[in-house]
């Protein structure tokens, strides 16, 4: 398979699959439990390439209850380190999209999420899976310290 193939995470076991790019997605398949994978590859196609914005609004719906694992990050436009690390973020987003949504929240605009995550220092980048934080980094840190941080989701 190429390096480009989508990779889908099973429905029913939850197993990372790579989907061979051109087949014919109603024969799908999961490797592990061989269930249907045809409505996770359509949901991949969906997924994006590049940071999203979230607000308390919806905070719940796009991040807690995602079907992907979320890097948030707590941020505010007048950081300079926020700044710094924006660019590696939109990198990783677009390198494992369909595997890992990154999320931005300005901190200033949405103090409520802010404080129920109990967010203190920024940027401060919050991992988040099936509505759990994993993983917790406050500053900014090195393009492979921050991939090093979303080994185990991805």
């Amino acid at each position: 398979m190429s390096e480009g193939s989508p990779v889908v995470r099973c429905p029913v076991c939850g197993t990372l699959n790579k989907v061979k790019t051109g087949r014919d997605l109603e024969q799908a398949r999961c490797g592990q439990c061989h269930a249907s994978l045809t409505g996770a590859v359509a949901a991949n196609s969906h997924a994006p390439s590049a940071p999203v914005t979230v607000t308390d609004a919806d905070f719940s719906e796009r991040v807690i209850h995602s079907s992907l694992p979320v890097l948030v990050d707590f941020w505010a436009p007048w950081c300079g380190p926020c700044r710094q690390v924006a660019p590696v973020l939109e990198e990783l987003a677009e390198k494992y999209r369909g595997r890992l949504i990154v999320a931005k929240l300005n901190v200033d605009e949405n103090g409520y999420t802010a404080s129920e995550f109990r967010v203190a220092s920024i940027p401060t980048l919050i991992l988040i899976k099936d509505g759990n934080e994993l993983n917790r980094m406050v500053g900014a840190e090195s393009p492979a310290r921050i991939e090093q941080f979303l080994s185990m989701v991805v």
